[in-house]
């Protein structure tokens, strides 16, 4: 089924009776080519582009509860290409491109807006890192513009600028940056997935990766075994948990990010802010709400729900770059469970077992990742070669040291990433 203006002004005259299921809800057959465990962003674009650029259709997409409704639907919606080390920075760059047709190539609104993302600075030390960070984006062929504190306020004039403690020296700004609709992608993505023949499998808990001789043959789920030739675990934040099934032990810590969306407001904040001192980032959807999140949760936990201490801390962050948010009533928080890696940066790579492949470690990075992580990973199980901007993502490198990518410059702490 087509979407087009035409189409939705019909149905709209005429009750809206004649929309179809936008994907099958199918039963899981004996036996597929691919088997992908997890249904959310990264999942099912990666059955979607298994069957669209490879031609494998025989893959079962299997989600334990429901399509999206892991961390794709609970993450703050920015989308940018804005990273420094090589490896990264050729990765997101991709990622980037694809949002950008993404819509086209769906057939279908995600609601991408490049309304632009401004991280401030607070310092010289700041600074001088922007500017770095800034030719380093140039050079990879993305966009970046550096604002001094004049340009920072014709385009946010609401910033606190006269404090102390966290002056504002100027920004980084990504035009091309921006926000999309995180249902409407994970919703894309399924729909271009079954339409190619795809099956989306709901509530359907692996609760077992068979290998034999070193060798995945498939896997034991709440609703029967299912052979599969290759399989792929996808599953964020439950990495660890379901990788132990294949007897492996990933470098993975989860912890849980939490975010926050006020009532609706009138149309106040245009671009996506980040705050270097606080790490504090904000934006505005279309609803109107005000949609902002901070720090991690600094212990470990699967639990999807946050604790209290951190709340206020992203709040008090949030006061201290724009007091004018001071009386918007918060709606509700959410918790979406990260999974950590020690260099802050995603593998995506074969694992010792033949036909089990990998894809975790995306820290705060995922939902600005969701195209390029499928399109990347569907290469990978396809061709077993690494694609070429992801070739960097290796597993092995937390066991040699060779090629880790600390984006943010802070150790082997899961945490602080």
């Amino acid at each position: 089924m087509a979407f087009s203006g035409w189409r939705v002004l019909k149905e709209g005259l005429t009750g809206n009776k004649g929309w179809a299921p936008h994907w099958r809800d199918a039963a899981p057959k004996d036996e597929y080519d691919v088997v992908i465990i997890g249904g959310g962003g990264h999942g099912l674009s990666t059955a979607y582009y298994l069957a669209k650029n490879h031609g494998i259709s025989n893959v079962a997409v299997l989600e334990k509860g429901y399509l999206g409704g892991g961390n794709v639907g609970r993450n703050t919606t920015i989308v940018r290409a804005n990273y420094f080390l090589p490896g990264n920075s050729e990765f997101y760059s991709h990622s980037l491109k694809l949002w950008e047709g993404l819509e086209d190539d769906l057939n279908y609104n995600v609601m991408m807006s490049q309304r632009g993302q401004i991280s401030l600075f607070h310092s010289d030390g700041q600074r001088d890192a922007a500017i770095r960070r800034g030719n380093s984006i140039r050079n990879q062929g993305d966009d970046a513009e550096l604002l001094s504190r004049d340009d920072v306020k014709r385009h946010l004039p609401y910033l606190d600028y006269d404090q102390a403690r966290f002056p504002i020296y100027g920004a980084l700004l990504q035009r091309r940056a921006g926000t999309a609709r995180h249902d409407a992608v994970a919703w894309g993505f399924a729909r271009g997935a079954s339409d190619r023949g795809v099956d989306l499998i709901q509530n359907c808990e692996v609760t077992g990766i068979d290998v034999e001789g070193g060798v995945v043959k498939g896997v034991q789920t709440s609703r029967g075994a299912i052979k599969a030739k290759k399989v792929a675990i996808i599953v964020a934040g439950r990495s660890s948990q379901v990788a132990a099934m294949a007897g492996m032990r990933l470098p993975i810590e989860s912890h849980i990010l939490q975010a926050f969306v006020t009532e609706g407001l009138k149309p106040c904040i245009d671009h996506v802010v980040s705050f270097g001192m606080g790490h504090f980032y904000i934006s505005q959807s279309d609803k109107g709400g005000l949609v902002f999140g901070g720090d991690l949760d600094m212990y470990s936990s699967y639990a999807a729900r946050g604790n209290l201490p951190l709340v206020e801390h992203v709040m008090e962050a949030g006061m201290t770059l724009m007091p004018m948010i001071g009386k918007a009533k918060v709606l509700r928080s959410w918790g979406g469970i990260m999974d950590m890696s020690p260099d802050g940066s995603p593998i995506i790579d074969k694992t010792q077992t033949q036909g089990l492949y990998l894809n975790c470690g995306w820290c705060y990075g995922g939902f600005k990742a969701v195209p390029g992580s499928g399109y990347s990973t569907a290469h990978l199980i396809a061709t077993d070669t690494p694609h070429t901007p992801a070739a960097r993502y290796r597993l092995d490198r937390f066991f040699t040291g060779r090629g880790l990518m600390d984006e943010e410059g802070t150790g082997s702490q899961h945490n602080l990433h």
